[in-house]
C-alpha cells in the first residue's frame, strides 16, 4: 500500500508535523481548516485511513494492533522531524497506542499528544459494544451519538456504503483492550466536552496517569463532536501548546523519543 495514501501534506519542510487523527467513520477532511489556523512552521498531516474519503474500497481495519503496525510502517518516512499526534474520539486511542508502539520499538515518538473526546485508555468501556447490533439498532444508536448528519442516516444508499465503515472502526474502539506500562514521557494536553454524554470529564482527566511530563486537562462547551462546534477554541488552545513547543526546538532538532 502506497505510503502517501496514508497522510494529507501541506508543506516541504516543515519545524513541527502533526499528525491528526479522526474520529469513526470521520476522514482526513474534517481537518482540512486546519493548517490556515495553526502555526506555519507546523505541517498538519490528517491521517487517510482506510474505506473513507480516497480510500473507500480499501480492505477495513477492525482491531487496534495491526493498524497501529501499519501506521508505524507507513508514517515513518514523516517523522524525520519532530512531531505530535492529535487524535478525537477514537483517533485519540489510535495515537496513545502508536506512540506507545514507538516507545516498544525504541524509535522517536511525539513531542506532544493532543487527545480529544475519549476516556483514559485505562478505563473499560461500561456501555455495551455497538458494532455488534443489528442495523436498525446501529443506526439508531449513530442518531443519538450525534456525529452523523440526519441527512446522511436517513439516506439509504449512502448508509449501505458507510456502514462496513463505521461498524470496524467501532470495532476497534469496542474490542480495545489495555495493558498496563509506564507512562509516556510526553506532555499530554487532553480536551473534553462539557455535555459530552460519552465521555465524562472526569474519564478524560484521568489521562494524567499516561504521561510522566506535563499534564493539561481543557473542558469545552459542547457535546462529543466539539470538535466541529468549537473548532475554533480546540485550535485555539492547541496552536497555545505549539507555539511553546516551537520555541523550545532547536533549529535542526530531531525527532526525540518518548521512552
Amino acid at each position: 500500500m502506497p505510503t502517501a495514501s496514508w497522510i494529507m501534506r501541506s508543506q516541504a519542510q516543515p519545524r513541527l508535523r502533526l499528525f491528526c487523527f479522526p474520529y469513526a467513520g470521520g476522514g482526513a477532511s474534517i481537518f482540512r481548516f486546519w493548517p490556515e489556523r495553526l502555526p506555519p512552521e507546523v505541517e498538519v498531516c490528517p491521517i487517510y485511513l482506510p474505506g473513507r474519503e480516497i480510500r473507500l474500497r480499501e480492505p477495513l481495519f477492525t482491531r487496534l494492533p495491526p493498524l497501529v503496525e501499519t501506521l508505524d510502517h507507513a508514517l515513518s518516512p514523516y517523522m524525520d522531524v519532530p512531531f505530535a499526534f492529535f487524535g478525537h474520539s477514537m483517533g485519540a486511542l489510535i495515537c496513545f497506542e502508536l506512540a506507545r508502539h514507538l516507545r516498544k520499538n525504541r524509535k522517536p515518538g511525539p513531542t506532544h499528544l493532543f487527545v480529544a473526546a475519549h476516556s483514559a485508555p485505562q478505563i473499560p468501556l461500561s456501555d455495551p459494544p455497538m458494532h455488534l447490533l443489528p442495523e436498525p439498532d446501529f443506526i439508531d444508536a449513530l442518531h443519538r451519538l450525534g456525529g452523523t448528519p440526519s441527512a446522511v442516516l436517513e439516506h439509504e444508499e449512502l448508509m449501505q456504503l458507510l456502514l462496513p465503515t463505521l461498524r470496524a472502526d467501532f470495532a476497534i474502539n469496542e474490542t480495545y483492550v489495555y495493558t498496563h506500562d509506564m507512562p509516556l514521557g510526553a506532555p499530554i494536553t487532553a480536551f473534553g466536552g462539557e455535555h459530552d454524554d460519552e465521555v465524562s470529564v472526569q474519564d478524560v482527566a484521568a489521562w494524567r496517569t499516561q504521561t510522566r511530563s506535563a499534564f493539561k486537562l481543557n473542558i469545552l462547551p459542547g457535546k462529543h463532536f466539539f470538535i466541529h462546534n468549537e473548532q475554533d477554541l480546540l485550535l485555539q488552545l492547541i496552536a497555545q501548546d505549539l507555539t511553546k513547543l516551537l520555541s523550545s526546538l532547536s533549529p535542526h532538532q530531531s525527532p526525540q523519543s518518548c521512552i
